[in-house]
Order: C-alpha cells, then sequence, then structure tokens
C-alpha cells in the first residue's frame, strides 16, 4: 500500500526533544519508539483530570436531588467505574501498538471502524470546545472581581492564549504532551489544595447534613451523569498513550495506573465540591451559568491570580488530550492528511464552537448535559463492544492487518455496527434533555415508566442500557468470530509488521 501522512512514522526514532512534531499517524507504533513504564501513563491521566472543574461536578450531581452521601457514593464508584473502562482499553494499546480508533477496526472491520471514529471525533472535539470556552469565562469572571476589564476584550485575549496553548500541544504530539501533563499536574496539584484550604471556612456541615435524599431514579441519574461526565469521555482516546508501552510491560499495571491516574483528582475534587455546593444553594446555582468563575468567588483577592493558573493549566491538561486524539479519530475517519494537520483543523473548529460557547450561549450546563448525554449514549455502546473484545481476544492484534480490508478483520463487520444502531436507537429512548430543547425528542421510549415528566426520565437509563447492549451483544455472538480471527497465521514478526503498513 502507498504511504501516506497521516500514517508515517516518527523517522527521527530515539529523538529525546519535546519539541519536534510527531509525525506517528495511525500507524503502529516501532518497536525501537516503545518507552517507558506503565507508571508513567499516571502523568497524562492526573494531568487531564486535575482542574478545578472537578469541583463544579459537586453541583451538577447535587442538581439531581439527591443527599450528601447519596452524592458522594455514586460519585465516587461513577469516577472509578468509569475510568476502570479507560484502564482496560488502554491494555488494548500496549497489545496492538496503535491508537484506538485503529485498534478498534479488529472489531468494526477497517472500513466499517469509520462509524465509531466519527462519534469519537464528534466527542473529544466537544469536549476540548467545552474545556477550552471555560478557561476563557472563568479568567474574565476573575478579572471581573480583581477590578480589571473582564468583557469581550479579556474574554478575546485568554481565548488566544489558550487555544495556542492547546493546538501546539497538539500538533506538535506525544513528547511535549507528556512533559506539559508532568508539569500541569505539579502545578495544578498544588495550587488546588491552597484553594481547598482558602475555602474550608464556607462549609456549612448543617446545610449539607440537611439536604433530603432522593429516590433511586434520582442517584441512578446521578451516577449515569458521572459515568459519562469523566470515563465514558475518555474510553475512545485511552490506547492512545499505552500504544507507546513496551509490549513486556504489565497489563495490571497499565490497567491500574490508568485507573488511578485518572481517578484520584476527581474523587477528591468531587466530594468537596459537594460539601461546597450543598452548603450554599446560590453558589450551587451560579456554577450552573459559570463554573469556574462561581468557584473564584469565595477566594481572597490574593490567590485569584494563581487560582486562573490552576483553573487554565487544567482545562488546557484536558483539552490538549483531546485535541491529540480528535486529530487521530479524524485520521481513522478517513481524512488523508498528516497527524498534525489533523490536529489543526480540529483546532479550528474547537475555537469557532468556543467563540459560541463564550460569546453568544447564555448557559453552560444546559447544552453540556445534552452533549454528554447524546453522545454519551453511542459511545456506551462502542465501550462495552470494545471491552467484551478485548475480554474475548487471548492474543495480540494481528497489526499489519489492521490496515488491510482484505485481512482478517474484514472491511465491514455488520454485528458490531448494528449493536451501536440498536443500543443508540434505544438508548437515546431512555433519555431526556430538557435542558436543551433541540433535543426534546429524546425520550421516545418512557412512556411505560411514567413518560417525559416521570421519575424515571431523568435517570438517563438509555446510556447503561447501550452499554450492556454493546457488552452482551459482543460476548454472545462475536465469540466465534474472535476465534476464526485467532486461529489465522501472522505473515511473518510482528515486529516485522509495525509500521510496515501505511494507510
Amino acid at each position: 500500500m502507498t504511504s501516506t501522512g497521516a500514517d508515517a512514522p516518527d523517522t527521527r526514532t530515539g529523538s529525546a526533544s519535546a519539541f519536534n512534531v510527531e509525525l506517528n499517524g495511525l500507524n503502529t507504533i516501532h518497536e525501537s519508539e516503545r518507552k517507558g513504564r506503565p507508571r508513567d501513563l499516571f502523568w497524562p491521566w492526573f494531568g487531564a483530570n486535575v482542574s478545578v472543574f472537578g469541583l463544579s461536578y459537586g453541583s451538577f450531581l447535587l442538581g439531581f436531588g439527591i443527599s450528601f452521601w447519596q452524592a458522594t457514593i455514586v460519585g465516587v464508584v461513577g469516577i472509578i467505574a468509569s475510568f476502570l473502562l479507560c484502564g482496560v482499553i488502554a491494555l488494548a494499546g500496549k497489545r496492538g501498538s496503535a491508537p484506538t480508533m485503529v485498534l478498534s477496526r479488529a472489531v468494526f472491520g477497517v472500513e466499517g471502524n469509520r462509524v465509531p471514529s466519527f462519534l469519537s471525533w464528534l466527542l473529544t472535539v466537544g469536549w476540548e470546545t467545552v474545556l477550552v470556552s471555560l478557561a476563557a469565562l472563568a479568567t474574565a469572571t476573575v478579572f471581573q472581581q480583581l477590578g480589571w476589564e473582564g468583557g469581550v476584550v479579556t474574554k478575546l485575549v485568554a481565548l488566544i492564549v489558550v487555544v495556542a496553548l492547546v493546538i501546539i500541544g497538539g500538533v506538535i504530539g506525544f513528547n511535549l504532551i507528556m512533559r506539559m501533563q508532568m508539569v500541569i499536574t505539579i502545578v495544578t496539584g498544588v495550587l488546588t489544595v491552597v484553594y481547598i484550604l482558602l475555602v474550608l471556612n464556607h462549609i456549612d456541615l448543617g446545610a449539607v447534613a440537611a439536604l433530603p435524599a432522593g429516590d433511586a431514579p434520582h442517584v441512578i441519574g446521578g451516577f449515569v451523569f458521572m459515568l459519562t461526565g469523566f470515563g465514558l469521555g475518555w474510553v475512545n482516546a485511552a490506547a492512545d498513550y499505552s500504544r507507546y508501552l513496551p509490549r513486556s510491560s504489565r497489563s495490571g499495571g497499565v490497567v491500574g495506573w490508568t485507573t488511578f491516574g485518572s481517578s484520584l483528582a476527581p474523587v477528591i475534587l468531587l466530594i468537596f465540591g459537594i460539601l461546597l455546593a450543598g452548603s450554599s444553594t446560590k453558589l450551587s446555582q451560579a456554577i450552573g451559568a459559570d463554573p469556574i468563575g462561581a468557584l473564584a468567588s469565595l477566594l481572597p483577592t490574593w490567590f485569584l491570580v494563581p487560582f486562573v493558573i490552576v483553573a487554565v493549566l487544567g482545562l488546557v491538561g484536558g483539552a490538549v488530550l483531546d485535541i491529540y486524539s480528535s486529530g487521530l479519530a479524524l485520521l481513522s475517519v478517513g481524512v488523508r492528511v498528516p497527524r498534525y494537520v489533523a490536529a489543526g483543523i480540529d483546532g479550528v473548529i474547537m475555537t469557532a464552537g468556543a467563540v459560541y460557547v463564550v460569546f453568544f450561549a447564555t448557559d453552560f450546563i444546559g447544552p453540556f448535559q445534552g452533549f454528554l448525554i447524546t453522545l454519551g449514549v453511542p459511545i456506551a455502546a462502542w465501550c462495552g463492544i470494545f471491552i467484551a473484545d478485548i475480554q474475548l481476544r487471548r492474543r495480540d492484534y494481528a497489526e499489519a492487518e489492521l490496515y488491510d480490508r482484505r485481512g482478517r478483520y474484514g472491511a465491514v463487520r455488520w454485528l458490531p455496527i448494528a449493536l451501536i444502531v440498536i443500543g443508540t436507537a434505544i438508548g437515546w429512548g431512555l433519555v431526556t434533555n430538557t435542558y436543551a430543547g433541540w433535543l426534546s425528542w429524546q425520550g421516545y421510549l418512557l412512556g411505560p415508566i411514567g413518560g417525559k415528566d416521570g421519575d424515571w426520565a431523568f435517570a438517563n437509563l438509555g446510556v447503561l442500557v447501550a452499554l450492556v447492549i454493546g457488552y452482551l451483544g459482543t460476548l454472545l455472538f462475536s465469540r466465534a468470530a474472535v476465534r476464526r480471527q485467532e486461529e489465522l497465521p501472522i505473515a511473518g514478526s510482528e515486529t516485522a509488521n509495525a509500521g510496515a503498513v501505511r494507510r
């Protein structure tokens, strides 16, 4: 097959410079480029999830009408369980040396995988847009509290700076991202601890304890929201970083460090965020309009500038990982450009979306919830399918054949595509998005359990149902197909195949 810039490997193998543009695209990573240890995964995943935005989830979760203990339990379990899914998918990166959306070809076929690749692209571009928008809004709010100009000019300058950082990281690639995430982790980790200490006096344990408990639909709704807000937003990119690890890396370490690194900060921030939001109804409402800016209102003036730094860096950490993975997903859809060009294209789309959110949207939480739940349904179905496929496989991937539609993985595998369609159709029928009018058509299957206005309407059961349909459907009906794939001999060694095919 012919070589394309999208899949050409980095010919500067072994280069240690973080500022060399990564030329690896969809190709498998050559043995000479595989490096590091599973614990190195802690840095990118912690750095991507240490944002003070995590505090805002306390308010979002209490918005389901549940108590402190209910929110804490479903929040902690939801965060860890959702990132455990990322840990399992990260295993595929070690076993296949390729990006997540290339490894997914083993399940959907080389051409059929364009469907989940497009969904992955939408999700990652959406997330990076959300994070960049939050950074600009937070900067403007803090500037207003300092008595400085916090209007259009401030928002525009903040947006330009944040967009530049994110696009530079995404375009240059893996080595710079790993360095950036280590710095972001240390700086944001320290400053976030300082923030928590400074606002401890705003916690009213009496008010928190008085929060009424919610019933089962509201608890489940909060749990699903945590799944979609955390790990399910990352599953489609979970193997993009573990693909650089040596084959000898311990599988338990890959799963454990991915899960631990990504869950640690959100768990701590969520619990503290629940305490803050539960202490003040006014603060909880303000978070819905400007999540991070509202949190700044609790701070003494002297810490507002450090707060902007920690807020922006934390959001940049998440957005950089998103734009890197969104570029890879765009290539997987079939756009034939180099990886760094794909990241640049996504940067332009991200900027346009952020301009709308920052300068024209009147509310944040409505569009945000609508985005999470709507895309969360098909992504949950894909996640269930991919997790089950990983569980069924006993051998590493035949790497060269991930790029050959005539190989063992075929061009299109219709069963998994059908499972995504069925899971999405049923899932959308069991979710509602009352905050976003353009999604009012959802919930068309809720009639038997109370309709769109009943208690179960807000449980967003569709996400869980889609996940289960994808998972069980694959376990029950794909076992024989996976065995047939693995019985075929692999032509040549895996090492020889790694990076050999350029499509």
